[in-house]
């Protein structure tokens, strides 16, 4: 037995078009433009906490941040968004999209690191949101994909919160600084981005959050 027959020609690239929101604006990475506030941000960590699960980090100066921004952060795959804090009027933090597969309509989120002022807030949501609808409704695709560390229990619990399933764990697939890394692998197919999208929404409404940006009711589906 086969799966049902699909007619789908091809989803899109990422564009260099920015990702406006009402909290923050998603900026293809520009080193010149956005390296110092990220890695000032970035340093507010002290415990460098942020670095834990990614396999790059944490940097010294700035001048080895730029270094690898420039090596690894400026191709078409991963392709690296800035995200800028309007109340904060900083870049605070990075994500990007990889595994880009345009035949098969595939996208995945990651290299996801907010700095303490982003992390637990609504400029958080809204980022995860923007490129969310993006992947689906702009690019055409028909999945988009979350990958973590199996330890990163603050990951997969952030997937779930924000709609994503868990599909399973790949054993033993990377070495990451030098320690066994297996991975939890989550996902959202497109026919479940409409009922998603009316829970963001709602969140998202200027309503739910007070003057300190508390929220005052949680993100649900």
């Amino acid at each position: 037995m086969l799966g049902k027959k699909v007619i789908f020609k091809k989803s899109k690239i990422p564009s260099r078009n920015k990702l406006i929101g009402q909290f923050v604006i998603l900026e293809p990475l520009i080193i010149n433009k956005h390296s110092k506030d990220l890695f000032k941000n970035f340093k507010l960590d002290k415990k460098n906490i942020i670095w834990k699960y990614l396999s790059y980090g944490p940097f010294k100066n700035i001048l080895s941040f730029r270094k690898w921004l420039n090596s690894d952060c400026t191709k078409d795959d991963p392709f690296f968004y800035a995200i800028y804090s309007k109340r904060f009027k900083s870049y605070c933090g990075m994500a990007s999209y990889l595994d880009i597969n345009p035949e098969h309509g595939s996208i995945e989120v990651g290299h996801i690191n907010f700095s303490p002022i982003l992390q637990n807030s609504p400029e958080g949501t809204e980022c995860m949101y923007l490129m969310m609808e993006n992947a689906f409704e702009k690019l055409g695709n028909r999945r988009y994909a979350w990958r973590c560390n199996n330890f990163n229990e603050g990951s997969k619990k952030a997937a779930l919160r924000l709609g994503f399933k868990f599909e399973g764990i790949f054993r033993q697939m990377y070495i990451h600084k030098s320690r066994n890394r297996d991975t939890a692998w989550f996902s959202i197919i497109d026919n479940e981005w409409k009922k998603l999208k009316k829970g963001y929404l709602k969140f998202l409404k200027s309503s739910n959050f007070d003057k300190k940006f508390n929220q005052k009711n949680k993100l649900k589906f």
